[in-house]
C-alpha cells in the first residue's frame, strides 16, 4: 500500500512536470543530440558532450535515457568550472561526468518512477527517490519529462550531477572507519589494484570488525613474513567488476579475486555475506563499489591451515563496543537499506 502511494505521487510529480518547456512534446523523428541542439536551453551540455566526443554514440542507435541539465544547471556550477572540464586535458573527466546522466534503453516516466537507482553508463548508479512530492536523479530535481526522441528520451534536471570522482582506497580513506583495512592492503600490496582502473567490488570490513578478531590477529597478519595470507584474506573480500547490493542478493555465489566463493543469505530480515552482516551496501566509487561488512571474512583454505586458532582462542573485546546495525531487505528491489541502531546506556 504504501509503495503503491509513493509511486503514485512519483508518477503525479512526473506528469506535472511534464508540462515545463516547450520541449515536452519531443520530436520523436530526430535524435538525442539534434533535439537537444534544437531546444535552444542545452547550450552548455551539447558544447560538452561535442568536446567529450560524444556526439557519435549520442546520435547512435541506442536507446538512450538522457538526463539532461540546462543551461540554468550549468550555470549553478562554480566559476570557471565548465572552462576548466571543456579543456582537452580534462576530456576523460568530462566523459565520465557526461556518461553518468546518461542510462541504457528507453526508460520513461512511468519506469523510473519504480526504481531508487538505475545504472549509467558510467559505470556507477544513480539514486531515484521521491522528496516532497518531487521526484530527483542524486541530488536534481525532474523539472521535464518524456521527452522523444529517434534514438531514446530525455528527462530534463535541474543541476548536473556528479559521480565519484573518489578510488576506493580514497572513499575508504574519508569515510574514517577503515584504517586497518587501508593498512592492511598496503602491507599486502594490494592497494594499486584497488585505486585502478579495473571496477571491483569490496566487502569492506570496518575498524570495529577487525577489533574482534583475538588480540594480535591483525598485528601478525601485517608483518612482512605473512604478506601471502594476508592477500589471501584481503582477495576473499573482492569480487571482479561491480555488484551492487541487488546482484549481491540475487547471486547464488560470488567469485572472489582469491578464488573462493561468497554467498548472500537473508534471515530474520538481516542481509548476510558468508555470515557478516552488511551493515551499508551502494557506496560508489570511481572504480567500483563497497560494501561494509561487520566481520572479518576467512578463506576456506586459510581456515584449514592455520585461522583455527583464531576460531579457539579468546576473543578480543575491545574497551569501546562496537555500533550495532539493523537492516531492511526491500522486497521489490532487494536492496538492503542499513541503519545504526540505538543502544541503551546505563547510568
Amino acid at each position: 500500500m504504501i509503495r503503491r502511494l509513493i509511486c503514485g505521487m512519483a508518477a503525479a510529480a512526473f506528469v506535472a512536470a511534464s508540462s515545463v518547456g516547450a520541449l515536452a512534446q519531443g520530436t520523436p523523428g530526430k535524435d538525442i543530440v539534434t533535439t537537444a541542439v534544437e531546444a535552444g536551453s542545452f547550450k552548455t551540455l551539447v558544447a560538452a558532450v561535442k568536446a567529450a566526443g560524444l556526439v557519435e554514440t549520442l546520435q547512435g542507435k541506442g536507446p538512450f535515457t538522457v538526463f539532461a541539465p540546462t543551461d540554468e544547471a550549468f550555470a549553478k556550477l562554480p566559476a570557471g568550472t565548465v572552462e576548466t572540464l571543456l579543456k582537452p586535458e580534462n576530456k576523460q573527466k568530462l566523459v565520465s561526468i557526461l556518461t553518468y546522466h546518461v542510462v541504457s534503453g528507453k526508460v520513461l516516466a512511468a519506469d523510473v518512477v519504480k526504481l531508487n537507482a538505475a545504472p549509467t553508463v558510467n559505470g556507477q548508479r544513480v539514486d531515484i527517490k521521491v522528496d516532497g512530492g518531487k521526484v530527483k536523479v542524486d541530488q536534481a530535481n525532474v523539472v521535464a519529462t518524456d521527452i522523444a526522441t529517434s534514438n531514446g528520451v530525455i528527462h530534463v534536471i535541474d543541476q548536473v550531477i556528479l559521480p565519484s570522482s573518489d578510488d576506493i582506497v580514497t572513499t575508504a580513506d574519508k569515510a574514517g572507519t577503515f584504517k586497518t583495512l587501508i593498512a592492511a592492503a598496503k602491507a599486502a600490496g594490494l592497494a594499486p589494484v584497488l585505486t585502478g582502473d579495473q571496477p571491483l567490488t569490496v566487502f569492506a570490513p570496518t575498524d570495529s570488525a577487525f577489533a574482534k578478531l583475538p588480540a594480535g590477529t591483525v598485528e601478525s597478519l601485517l608483518k612482512p613474513e605473512n604478506k601471502d595470507k594476508l592477500a589471501a584474506v584481503l582477495k576473499y573480500h573482492v569480487v571482479p567488476g561491480r555488484v551492487y547490493s541487488n546482484d549481491v542478493l540475487a547471486n547464488k555465489g560470488l567469485k572472489t579475486v582469491q578464488g573462493g566463493t561468497l554467498t548472500a543469505a537473508v534471515k530474520d530480515g538481516v542481509a548476510k555475506i558468508n555470515g557478516a552482516a552488511l551493515v551499508a551496501t551502494d557506496i560508489d566509487a570511481s572504480n567500483g563499489v563497497i560494501h561494509v561488512i561487520d566481520t572479518v571474512l576467512l578463506p576456506p583454505a586459510a581456515d584449514a591451515k592455520g585461522a583455527q586458532v583464531i576460531h579457539h582462542a579468546p576473543q578480543f573485546v575491545s574497551v569501546q563496543p562496537a555500533p550495532q546495525y539493523g537492516s531492511y531487505v526491500c522486497p521489490q528491489t532487494g536492496r538492503v537499506i542499513s541503519y545504526q541502531m540505538q543502544t541503551a546506556h546505563r547510568r
